[in-house]
């Protein structure tokens, strides 16, 4: 009698029966890229030369740990702290997987489109919050698949779902130059 639901469940569910009890198969599971900029490390201040208050220039980025079956690479700068909510600054598609940095304001690799920021104007929006210390999220990620160039972060968002290989992120935080700090 013990038998049959054994083999109930291997009929109904033959991946289930040859995975190891607690490991996830390699279709699920996303890999982590290291994500670094030489201009600052995590958790830390983003130089003033690349916000508002210097150049307003692209602070360079790195990332490794691509993985081998990569088709393209994507890049997704955010303030959460942005008053009206969620603002993105920056938003890269059609990076060749053969590319792990871009350098500080250099113009993007051929193929790499760059889409409206959260002003609306295409490339890169330097951190300038009104007031108070921001944080802002460098995601990058690694897709099996080349997108099209999205309209919107909204659109973006939902062409890399089920297409990630591998992510990671880096935080700068920055706080306009004589602004007091909102938060603790």
């Amino acid at each position: 009698m013990r038998t049959l639901p054994l083999l109930l469940l291997t009929t109904l569910f033959p991946a289930a029966a040859l995975a190891a009890p607690g490991k996830a198969t390699p279709r699920m599971a996303k890999a982590n890229l290291k994500v670094t900029s030489s201009a600052f490390a995590a958790n830390q201040a983003i130089p003033a030369q690349y916000t508002c208050d210097g150049a307003a220039t692209a602070p360079p980025v790195a990332w490794s740990a691509v993985p081998g079956n990569t088709r393209s690479v994507a890049i997704l700068v955010e303030d959460p702290d942005a008053p009206d909510g969620t603002f993105t600054h920056w938003l890269v598609t059609g990076l060749g997987p053969q590319t792990t940095s871009l350098a500080a304001g250099a113009a993007l690799p051929q193929g790499a489109v760059a889409a409206k920021n959260g002003k609306g104007d295409t490339g890169y929006s330097a951190p300038c919050p009104p007031t108070g210390l921001h944080h802002y999220v460098f995601h990058v990620y690694a897709l099996e698949t080349t997108i099209p160039a999205p309209s919107s972060k909204e659109d973006f968002l939902a062409a890399i779902t089920g297409h990630v290989l591998a992510e990671g992120q880096l935080i700068g935080t920055y706080q306009k130059s004589g602004t007091a700090s909102a938060q603790k």
